[in-house]
């Protein structure tokens, strides 16, 4: 067991896992087995391709029981501000067994949003945050480009707007931001976060070895595991699609977590 922080706060668990669009081309069980094979913990599913109804939520339960995974999360693409239905949502999040759902905060960024556009996706996103309440879900912002989660500001106005306990963000470093600037932005979000998305993209999107910036990631789970929080840890769009690369990226993970 990790020490307890300087000032007593205990240490946070970090579980490393597999974000499921990392491996789009490839079947459901496909994606369980080869984050077994890498020695990752648990998995969050994608409804685009891999979960995008009933029948496909009940195969990914049962493949990553069969492999001894978790199931981390519902990866939907569910935007707030449209006040459409998120029962479908909620429903393949039950199918799954998933406790927390990750949503988008609508599709323009604070700089373009107008005051209108805030206040739907602050209302809508309090709307699906009681239907989730309702059935023990949490929902989790991704921190992302062309949304109003695209700036750590824009995300921390919208989190303390809808202030609902069950609502929290993701973090991931944002792209051509140098290492200094992707820490500051975890430090200020760490009261409120629910997972890390972890992939190496530099200078742009290109993608690299996870290990090509290991001197943010070290950094980033040490800042992480400080926080007390218990934290998923998610592999995300290694180079080429590969699984040799997940599995290498998967190595170099588990063991930085071990180590911090």
């Amino acid at each position: 067991m990790a020490p307890d922080t300087p000032n007593g706060t205990p240490n946070g668990t970090l579980t490393p896992g597999l974000c499921s669009v990392t491996l789009r081309s490839h079947s459901v069980e496909d994606v369980a087995a080869l984050a077994a094979e890498a020695g990752l913990a648990g998995i969050e599913w994608g409804s685009d391709v891999h979960v995008p109804d009933a029948d496909a939520a009940a195969r990914a339960r049962k493949a990553c029981a069969d492999a001894g995974l978790r199931v981390f999360s519902l990866g939907s693409y569910y935007r707030a501000g449209i006040f459409g239905e998120f029962e479908p949502a909620l429903a393949l999040a039950a199918g799954l067994g998933a406790r927390r759902v990750r949503i988008w905060a609508g599709s323009l960024e604070p700089h373009e949003a107008d005051a209108g556009t805030w206040d739907a996706v602050v209302e809508d996103t309090r709307r699906i945050a009681a239907l989730a309440a309702a059935q023990g879900v949490e929902l989790a912002f991704e921190f992302h480009n062309h949304s109003l989660t695209a700036t750590v500001e824009g995300t921390l106005e919208l989190l303390d707007r809808v202030a609902r306990p069950n609502v929290g963000t993701y973090w991931q470093p944002a792209v051509g931001v140098s290492d200094a600037e992707a820490l500051d932005a975890l430090r200020s979000l760490l009261g409120q976060l629910m997972g890390i998305h972890c992939f190496s993209w530099w200078p742009q999107a290109e993608r690299l070895p996870l290990d090509a910036r290991e001197g943010l990631w070290r950094e980033a789970l040490a800042i992480a595991r400080s926080s007390g929080r218990d934290l998923d840890v998610m592999l995300e769009f290694v180079a080429d699609d590969s699984p040799e690369n997940l599995r290498a990226d998967a190595a170099a993970l588990r063991g930085w977590i071990d180590a911090v």
